[in-house]
Protein backbone atom coordinates (compact mmCIF):
# COMPACT_ATOMS: atom_id res chain seq x y z
CA UNK A 1 0.00 0.00 0.00
CA UNK A 2 2.04 2.94 -1.15
CA UNK A 3 -0.21 5.47 0.56
CA UNK A 4 0.91 3.91 3.98
CA UNK A 5 4.84 3.43 3.56
CA UNK A 6 4.86 7.11 2.54
CA UNK A 7 2.71 8.38 5.23
CA UNK A 8 5.02 6.66 7.82
CA UNK A 9 8.48 7.27 6.03
CA UNK A 10 7.74 11.02 5.49
CA UNK A 11 7.36 11.59 9.75
CA UNK A 12 10.45 11.85 11.29
CA UNK A 13 8.67 11.30 14.80
CA UNK A 14 6.64 8.88 15.51
CA UNK A 15 3.47 8.66 18.58
CA UNK A 16 6.20 7.72 20.83
CA UNK A 17 7.98 10.49 20.50
CA UNK A 18 11.18 8.34 19.12
CA UNK A 19 13.43 10.86 17.07
CA UNK A 20 15.09 7.72 15.27
CA UNK A 21 14.44 7.82 10.41
CA UNK A 22 11.65 5.22 10.36
CA UNK A 23 13.15 2.18 8.22
CA UNK A 24 12.04 1.32 4.48
CA UNK A 25 8.77 -0.61 5.33
CA UNK A 26 9.23 -2.87 1.77
CA UNK A 27 12.51 -3.64 2.84
CA UNK A 28 11.02 -4.57 5.99
CA UNK A 29 8.42 -6.94 5.28
CA UNK A 30 10.53 -8.85 2.67
CA UNK A 31 12.82 -9.74 5.52
CA UNK A 32 9.40 -10.73 7.33
CA UNK A 33 7.88 -14.29 7.60
CA UNK A 34 4.36 -14.53 9.39
CA UNK A 35 3.10 -17.48 10.94
CA UNK A 36 -0.45 -18.16 12.03
CA UNK A 37 -1.80 -20.25 14.55
CA UNK A 38 -4.90 -21.52 13.16
CA UNK A 39 -5.00 -24.92 14.72
CA UNK A 40 -7.65 -23.88 17.52
CA UNK A 41 -11.05 -25.61 17.88
CA UNK A 42 -12.18 -22.47 19.63
CA UNK A 43 -15.01 -24.89 22.16
CA UNK A 44 -17.11 -21.82 23.21
CA UNK A 45 -18.52 -21.64 20.28
CA UNK A 46 -20.27 -24.45 20.62
CA UNK A 47 -21.23 -26.68 17.62
CA UNK A 48 -20.11 -24.37 15.07
CA UNK A 49 -16.80 -25.83 15.61
CA UNK A 50 -17.84 -29.28 15.95
CA UNK A 51 -16.23 -30.38 12.26
CA UNK A 52 -14.05 -26.96 11.54
CA UNK A 53 -11.43 -25.15 13.48
CA UNK A 54 -12.86 -21.68 14.42
CA UNK A 55 -10.74 -19.64 11.72
CA UNK A 56 -12.45 -21.49 8.99
CA UNK A 57 -15.93 -20.71 10.40
CA UNK A 58 -17.72 -18.59 7.76
CA UNK A 59 -18.36 -14.52 8.71
CA UNK A 60 -20.16 -12.06 6.75
CA UNK A 61 -22.11 -13.32 4.24
CA UNK A 62 -18.66 -14.65 1.67
CA UNK A 63 -15.45 -14.29 3.99
CA UNK A 64 -13.94 -16.96 6.62
CA UNK A 65 -12.38 -15.83 9.55
CA UNK A 66 -8.78 -16.46 9.02
CA UNK A 67 -9.19 -13.93 5.49
CA UNK A 68 -9.31 -11.34 7.75
CA UNK A 69 -5.36 -12.11 8.91
CA UNK A 70 -4.33 -13.21 5.83
CA UNK A 71 -5.72 -10.10 3.76
CA UNK A 72 -4.10 -8.01 6.57
CA UNK A 73 -0.15 -9.58 6.02
CA UNK A 74 -1.20 -9.09 2.26
CA UNK A 75 -1.99 -5.02 2.80
CA UNK A 76 0.79 -4.81 5.01
CA UNK A 77 3.13 -6.38 2.15
CA UNK A 78 4.14 -9.33 3.72
CA UNK A 79 3.81 -12.35 1.21
CA UNK A 80 5.79 -15.23 3.08
CA UNK A 81 3.32 -16.95 5.20
CA UNK A 82 2.51 -20.29 6.88
CA UNK A 83 -0.28 -21.31 8.15
CA UNK A 84 0.18 -23.54 11.24
CA UNK A 85 -3.11 -25.77 11.40
CA UNK A 86 -4.10 -28.66 13.88
CA UNK A 87 -7.98 -29.70 15.00
CA UNK A 88 -10.36 -30.44 12.37
CA UNK A 89 -7.85 -28.63 9.21
CA UNK A 90 -9.41 -30.42 6.52
CA UNK A 91 -12.06 -27.46 5.92
CA UNK A 92 -9.40 -25.03 6.58
CA UNK A 93 -7.25 -26.42 4.21
CA UNK A 94 -9.79 -26.78 2.05
CA UNK A 95 -10.44 -23.22 2.03
CA UNK A 96 -6.48 -21.80 1.79
CA UNK A 97 -5.41 -23.82 -0.87
CA UNK A 98 -8.41 -22.89 -3.04
CA UNK A 99 -8.46 -18.70 -1.55
CA UNK A 100 -4.86 -18.30 -1.24
CA UNK A 101 -2.76 -20.10 -3.56
CA UNK A 102 -2.31 -17.16 -6.12
CA UNK A 103 1.06 -15.57 -5.00
CA UNK A 104 4.56 -16.26 -6.92
CA UNK A 105 6.70 -18.61 -5.72
CA UNK A 106 9.22 -17.03 -8.22
CA UNK A 107 8.88 -14.08 -6.41
CA UNK A 108 9.49 -16.38 -3.06
CA UNK A 109 5.49 -15.25 -2.24
CA UNK A 110 3.67 -18.28 -0.47
CA UNK A 111 0.89 -19.07 1.60
CA UNK A 112 1.84 -22.50 3.29
CA UNK A 113 -0.30 -24.73 5.23
CA UNK A 114 1.68 -25.94 7.76
CA UNK A 115 -0.40 -29.22 9.13
CA UNK A 116 0.96 -30.91 12.55
CA UNK A 117 4.06 -33.01 12.72
CA UNK A 118 3.83 -36.49 13.42
CA UNK A 119 7.96 -36.96 14.28
CA UNK A 120 8.46 -39.48 17.27
CA UNK A 121 8.44 -37.20 20.14
CA UNK A 122 5.95 -35.01 18.82
CA UNK A 123 2.32 -34.89 18.13
CA UNK A 124 -0.25 -31.78 18.88
CA UNK A 125 1.08 -28.60 19.73
CA UNK A 126 1.18 -28.32 23.36
CA UNK A 127 0.84 -24.33 23.28
CA UNK A 128 1.40 -21.61 21.09
CA UNK A 129 5.24 -21.28 21.82
CA UNK A 130 5.59 -25.48 20.44
CA UNK A 131 3.37 -24.66 17.53
CA UNK A 132 6.10 -22.55 16.09
CA UNK A 133 8.92 -24.37 17.05
CA UNK A 134 7.29 -27.63 15.33
CA UNK A 135 7.86 -25.38 12.41
CA UNK A 136 10.98 -24.39 12.57
CA UNK A 137 12.59 -25.73 9.96
CA UNK A 138 10.27 -24.15 7.74
CA UNK A 139 10.64 -20.57 9.11
CA UNK A 140 14.07 -20.67 8.66
CA UNK A 141 13.86 -22.17 5.02
CA UNK A 142 13.21 -18.63 4.24
CA UNK A 143 15.87 -16.91 6.08
CA UNK A 144 13.63 -14.03 7.62
CA UNK A 145 15.29 -11.05 10.15
CA UNK A 146 11.91 -10.87 11.62
CA UNK A 147 9.01 -13.71 12.65
CA UNK A 148 5.46 -12.38 12.62
CA UNK A 149 3.47 -14.60 15.23
CA UNK A 150 -0.02 -14.02 14.44
CA UNK A 151 -3.48 -15.67 15.47
CA UNK A 152 -6.33 -17.20 12.91
CA UNK A 153 -9.46 -16.45 15.00
CA UNK A 154 -10.07 -12.69 15.46
CA UNK A 155 -12.09 -9.87 13.62
CA UNK A 156 -10.14 -7.15 12.26
CA UNK A 157 -7.57 -4.84 9.93
CA UNK A 158 -3.90 -3.60 11.29
CA UNK A 159 -1.56 -2.58 9.31
CA UNK A 160 1.45 -5.08 10.17
CA UNK A 161 4.05 -2.90 8.69
CA UNK A 162 3.86 0.12 11.20
CA UNK A 163 3.93 -2.25 13.86
CA UNK A 164 7.48 -3.89 12.19
CA UNK A 165 8.84 -0.30 11.62
CA UNK A 166 8.04 0.85 15.46
CA UNK A 167 9.72 -2.96 16.09
CA UNK A 168 12.95 -1.79 14.85
CA UNK A 169 13.05 1.79 15.57
CA UNK A 170 12.57 0.71 19.50
CA UNK A 171 15.51 -1.88 18.96
CA UNK A 172 13.06 -4.18 20.66
CA UNK A 173 13.77 -8.14 21.52
CA UNK A 174 9.96 -8.75 21.23
CA UNK A 175 6.72 -6.41 20.22
CA UNK A 176 3.60 -7.21 21.60
CA UNK A 177 0.12 -5.51 20.01
CA UNK A 178 -1.92 -4.42 22.82
CA UNK A 179 -5.63 -3.19 23.01
CA UNK A 180 -7.50 -1.36 25.81
CA UNK A 181 -10.42 -3.77 27.37
CA UNK A 182 -12.94 -3.06 30.17
CA UNK A 183 -11.45 -4.28 33.59
CA UNK A 184 -14.44 -6.97 33.61
CA UNK A 185 -13.21 -9.11 30.17
CA UNK A 186 -9.95 -8.61 30.48
CA UNK A 187 -9.17 -11.98 32.78
CA UNK A 188 -9.50 -13.53 29.63
CA UNK A 189 -6.09 -12.19 28.27
CA UNK A 190 -2.72 -11.57 28.67
CA UNK A 191 -2.43 -7.91 30.82
CA UNK A 192 0.22 -6.06 30.47
CA UNK A 193 2.09 -2.99 32.70
CA UNK A 194 4.37 -0.40 30.60
CA UNK A 195 6.80 2.51 31.39
CA UNK A 196 6.28 6.03 29.58
CA UNK A 197 8.32 4.26 26.86
CA UNK A 198 5.76 1.65 26.15
CA UNK A 199 8.05 -0.72 27.34
CA UNK A 200 6.61 -3.86 29.41
CA UNK A 201 7.32 -4.49 32.73
CA UNK A 202 4.72 -6.82 33.99
CA UNK A 203 2.86 -9.32 32.24
CA UNK A 204 0.18 -11.92 33.11
CA UNK A 205 -1.86 -14.11 31.41
CA UNK A 206 -5.52 -14.39 32.10
CA UNK A 207 -5.45 -12.98 35.78
CA UNK A 208 -8.13 -13.24 37.74
CA UNK A 209 -7.63 -9.70 39.09
CA UNK A 210 -6.58 -7.68 36.04
CA UNK A 211 -4.27 -4.57 36.90
CA UNK A 212 -5.71 -1.43 35.65
CA UNK A 213 -4.05 1.74 33.18
CA UNK A 214 -3.10 4.22 35.23
CA UNK A 215 -5.50 6.72 35.38
CA UNK A 216 -8.12 4.66 33.99
CA UNK A 217 -9.48 2.43 36.95
CA UNK A 218 -11.73 1.12 34.37
CA UNK A 219 -9.51 -0.56 31.34
CA UNK A 220 -6.39 -2.89 31.22
CA UNK A 221 -4.00 -3.47 28.51
CA UNK A 222 -4.10 -6.40 27.17
CA UNK A 223 -2.15 -8.41 24.57
CA UNK A 224 -3.66 -8.96 21.61
CA UNK A 225 -1.66 -12.50 20.75
CA UNK A 226 0.60 -10.57 17.95
CA UNK A 227 3.81 -10.48 18.68
CA UNK A 228 7.08 -9.50 16.28
CA UNK A 229 10.72 -11.32 17.43
CA UNK A 230 13.85 -10.85 15.87
CA UNK A 231 14.49 -14.15 13.92
CA UNK A 232 17.63 -14.98 15.69
CA UNK A 233 16.18 -14.42 19.43
CA UNK A 234 13.46 -16.25 18.71
CA UNK A 235 14.99 -19.40 17.71
CA UNK A 236 17.08 -19.83 20.61
CA UNK A 237 14.07 -18.56 22.38
CA UNK A 238 11.94 -21.72 21.31
CA UNK A 239 15.07 -24.30 21.76
CA UNK A 240 15.40 -23.62 24.93
CA UNK A 241 11.84 -23.27 26.03
CA UNK A 242 11.25 -26.72 24.32
CA UNK A 243 13.34 -28.72 26.82
CA UNK A 244 11.97 -26.86 29.81
CA UNK A 245 9.93 -29.58 31.80
CA UNK A 246 8.18 -26.90 33.23
CA UNK A 247 7.10 -25.01 30.79
CA UNK A 248 3.62 -25.29 29.20
CA UNK A 249 5.04 -23.72 25.91
CA UNK A 250 3.28 -20.51 25.78
CA UNK A 251 3.99 -17.41 24.72
CA UNK A 252 1.58 -16.03 26.74
CA UNK A 253 1.96 -18.24 29.85
CA UNK A 254 5.93 -18.89 29.66
CA UNK A 255 8.05 -16.53 27.63
CA UNK A 256 7.08 -13.45 27.44
CA UNK A 257 6.83 -13.04 31.04
CA UNK A 258 10.40 -14.28 31.41
CA UNK A 259 11.43 -12.05 28.88
CA UNK A 260 9.84 -8.91 30.77
CA UNK A 261 12.32 -9.01 33.34
CA UNK A 262 15.62 -9.50 30.92
CA UNK A 263 14.90 -8.09 27.71
CA UNK A 264 13.94 -5.35 25.46
CA UNK A 265 9.92 -5.94 25.39
CA UNK A 266 7.85 -3.65 24.41
CA UNK A 267 4.08 -2.75 23.63
CA UNK A 268 2.14 -1.58 20.09
CA UNK A 269 -0.69 -0.10 20.17
CA UNK A 270 -3.05 -1.51 17.88
CA UNK A 271 -4.24 2.47 17.12
CA UNK A 272 -1.06 3.03 15.94
CA UNK A 273 -1.58 0.48 13.40
CA UNK A 274 -4.54 1.72 12.08
CA UNK A 275 -3.25 5.51 11.42
CA UNK A 276 -3.72 5.16 7.93
CA UNK A 277 -6.88 3.35 6.79
CA UNK A 278 -8.73 6.57 6.15
CA UNK A 279 -12.75 6.74 7.17
CA UNK A 280 -12.14 3.58 9.62
CA UNK A 281 -12.26 3.76 13.21
CA UNK A 282 -9.74 0.85 14.78
CA UNK A 283 -11.91 -2.56 14.82
CA UNK A 284 -10.72 -5.46 16.85
CA UNK A 285 -13.72 -8.34 17.74
CA UNK A 286 -13.00 -11.74 19.81
CA UNK A 287 -15.68 -13.78 18.00
CA UNK A 288 -14.84 -16.37 20.30
CA UNK A 289 -18.41 -17.26 21.72
CA UNK A 290 -21.87 -17.76 19.49
CA UNK A 291 -22.87 -14.52 20.97
CA UNK A 292 -19.75 -12.77 19.92
CA UNK A 293 -20.28 -14.17 16.87
CA UNK A 294 -23.36 -13.28 16.46
CA UNK A 295 -23.13 -9.44 17.50
CA UNK A 296 -20.03 -8.81 14.78
CA UNK A 297 -22.22 -10.49 11.91
CA UNK A 298 -25.18 -8.14 13.05
CA UNK A 299 -22.88 -4.95 12.85
CA UNK A 300 -22.47 -5.73 9.52
CA UNK A 301 -25.89 -5.06 8.54
CA UNK A 302 -26.43 -1.94 10.56
CA UNK A 303 -26.59 1.60 8.60
CA UNK A 304 -23.13 2.23 9.06
CA UNK A 305 -21.02 -0.88 10.58
CA UNK A 306 -18.03 -0.25 12.56
CA UNK A 307 -15.97 -2.98 10.57
CA UNK A 308 -15.67 -1.20 6.53
CA UNK A 309 -15.81 -4.35 4.04
CA UNK A 310 -16.06 -1.51 1.31
CA UNK A 311 -12.68 -0.19 1.85
CA UNK A 312 -10.57 -0.83 -1.56
CA UNK A 313 -7.27 0.41 -0.36
CA UNK A 314 -7.46 -2.70 2.40
CA UNK A 315 -10.06 -5.08 0.85
CA UNK A 316 -10.54 -8.12 2.43
CA UNK A 317 -9.47 -11.08 0.27
CA UNK A 318 -11.04 -14.51 -0.10
CA UNK A 319 -12.52 -17.54 -2.50
CA UNK A 320 -14.68 -15.81 -5.15
CA UNK A 321 -17.45 -18.75 -6.10
CA UNK A 322 -18.90 -18.56 -9.62
CA UNK A 323 -21.76 -17.58 -8.49
CA UNK A 324 -24.95 -15.85 -9.88
CA UNK A 325 -26.26 -12.48 -8.58
CA UNK A 326 -29.08 -12.99 -5.20
CA UNK A 327 -32.32 -12.89 -7.12
CA UNK A 328 -35.94 -11.79 -5.06
CA UNK A 329 -38.78 -13.28 -6.53
CA UNK A 330 -42.56 -12.07 -6.13
CA UNK A 331 -44.20 -9.29 -6.31
CA UNK A 332 -47.53 -9.21 -5.08
CA UNK A 333 -49.11 -7.70 -2.19
CA UNK A 334 -49.36 -11.45 -0.44
CA UNK A 335 -46.04 -12.71 -1.83
CA UNK A 336 -43.30 -10.36 -2.41
CA UNK A 337 -39.45 -11.56 -1.91
CA UNK A 338 -37.47 -8.39 -0.44
CA UNK A 339 -34.86 -7.61 2.31
CA UNK A 340 -34.66 -4.51 4.37
CA UNK A 341 -31.22 -3.57 6.43
CA UNK A 342 -29.70 -6.79 5.14
CA UNK A 343 -26.55 -8.23 3.58
CA UNK A 344 -27.63 -10.92 0.90
CA UNK A 345 -24.50 -12.92 -0.84
CA UNK A 346 -24.35 -14.62 -4.20
CA UNK A 347 -26.25 -17.37 -5.07
CA UNK A 348 -29.36 -16.41 -2.96
CA UNK A 349 -33.05 -16.94 -4.15
CA UNK A 350 -35.39 -15.01 -2.12
CA UNK A 351 -38.55 -16.09 -3.34
CA UNK A 352 -41.77 -14.63 -1.85
CA UNK A 353 -40.21 -14.02 1.55
CA UNK A 354 -39.17 -11.51 3.86
CA UNK A 355 -35.74 -10.56 5.25
CA UNK A 356 -35.13 -7.98 8.01
CA UNK A 357 -31.70 -7.19 9.52
CA UNK A 358 -30.02 -10.30 8.26
CA UNK A 359 -27.55 -11.69 6.70
CA UNK A 360 -27.59 -14.34 4.05
CA UNK A 361 -24.37 -15.86 3.21
CA UNK A 362 -23.51 -18.00 -0.32
CA UNK A 363 -26.21 -20.03 -1.91
CA UNK A 364 -28.71 -19.22 0.59
CA UNK A 365 -32.60 -20.15 -0.34
CA UNK A 366 -35.65 -19.17 1.35
CA UNK A 367 -39.16 -20.60 0.55
CA UNK A 368 -42.59 -18.31 0.15
CA UNK A 369 -43.81 -16.66 3.25
CA UNK A 370 -40.98 -17.09 5.69
CA UNK A 371 -39.56 -14.39 7.93
CA UNK A 372 -36.03 -13.82 8.68
CA UNK A 373 -35.45 -11.64 11.20
CA UNK A 374 -32.34 -10.51 13.48
CA UNK A 375 -30.33 -13.84 11.87
CA UNK A 376 -26.99 -15.33 10.62
CA UNK A 377 -27.73 -17.88 7.77
CA UNK A 378 -24.25 -19.41 6.71
CA UNK A 379 -23.59 -21.04 3.30
CA UNK A 380 -25.77 -23.48 1.32
CA UNK A 381 -28.98 -23.32 3.62
CA UNK A 382 -32.00 -24.15 2.54
CA UNK A 383 -35.38 -23.15 4.35
CA UNK A 384 -38.49 -23.51 3.45
CA UNK A 385 -42.23 -21.98 3.13
CA UNK A 386 -43.66 -20.44 6.16
CA UNK A 387 -40.88 -20.43 8.71
CA UNK A 388 -40.27 -18.03 11.05
CA UNK A 389 -36.59 -17.33 12.70
CA UNK A 390 -36.26 -14.69 14.88
CA UNK A 391 -32.50 -14.01 16.53
CA UNK A 392 -31.13 -17.38 14.95
CA UNK A 393 -27.39 -18.38 13.64
CA UNK A 394 -28.30 -21.56 11.30
CA UNK A 395 -25.25 -23.38 10.34
CA UNK A 396 -23.99 -24.67 6.51
CA UNK A 397 -26.07 -27.27 5.31
CA UNK A 398 -29.09 -27.03 7.27
CA UNK A 399 -32.37 -27.96 5.48
CA UNK A 400 -35.04 -25.80 7.51
CA UNK A 401 -38.78 -27.63 6.54
CA UNK A 402 -41.40 -25.89 6.05
CA UNK A 403 -43.63 -24.44 8.84
CA UNK A 404 -40.54 -24.56 11.40
CA UNK A 405 -39.77 -21.71 13.87
CA UNK A 406 -37.36 -20.94 16.11
CA UNK A 407 -36.11 -17.64 17.85
CA UNK A 408 -39.88 -17.05 19.48
CA UNK A 409 -39.40 -19.27 22.78
CA UNK A 410 -36.18 -19.65 24.35
CA UNK A 411 -37.38 -22.46 26.09
CA UNK A 412 -38.51 -24.43 23.28
CA UNK A 413 -35.94 -23.94 21.06
CA UNK A 414 -33.94 -25.09 24.59
CA UNK A 415 -35.31 -28.71 23.67
CA UNK A 416 -33.21 -28.96 20.26
CA UNK A 417 -31.29 -26.33 19.76
CA UNK A 418 -28.31 -24.55 21.75
CA UNK A 419 -29.65 -21.04 23.30
CA UNK A 420 -27.22 -18.34 24.09
CA UNK A 421 -27.27 -16.01 27.39
CA UNK A 422 -28.63 -13.69 25.13
CA UNK A 423 -31.04 -15.56 23.81
CA UNK A 424 -29.51 -16.19 20.51
CA UNK A 425 -30.63 -19.73 19.23
CA UNK A 426 -27.72 -22.00 17.38
CA UNK A 427 -29.46 -24.34 14.94
CA UNK A 428 -26.70 -27.33 13.21
CA UNK A 429 -27.59 -29.97 10.90
CA UNK A 430 -27.04 -32.56 13.57
CA UNK A 431 -29.53 -30.43 15.90
CA UNK A 432 -32.07 -30.90 12.83
CA UNK A 433 -31.54 -34.94 12.75
CA UNK A 434 -29.62 -34.46 9.41
CA UNK A 435 -26.50 -35.15 7.96
CA UNK A 436 -23.34 -32.75 6.45
CA UNK A 437 -22.83 -33.89 2.92
CA UNK A 438 -19.88 -32.27 2.17
CA UNK A 439 -17.14 -30.91 4.71
CA UNK A 440 -16.32 -27.39 3.79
Amino acid sequence: MQHQTEALEDSDVNTLGIKNRPPNIGALTRKTYAIILAGGRGSRLKQLTDWRAKPAIPFGGKLRIIDFTLSNCLNSGIRRIGVATQYMAHSLIHHIQRSWNFLGDQFDEFVDVLPTHQYENSGVYSGTADAVYQNLKHIQQSQPEYVLILGGDHIYKMDYSQMLAMHVMQKADVSVACIEMPIAKASEFGVMSVDEEWQITDFNEKPKQPTHIPQKPECALVSMGIYVFNASFLYGLLKQDSIDPNSSHDFGKDIIPKLVRKDRVFAHRFTDSCVNMVGDMPYWRDVGTVDAYWEANMDLVRITSDLNLYDDDWPIRTHQPQLPPAKFLFNDDNLRGHAMDSMISGGCIISGATIERSLLSLKVRVGKHSLIQDSVILPHVEIGENVTLKGVIVDTQCKIPDNFTAGINPEIDRQKFHVTDQGITLITPEMLGQTILEIR
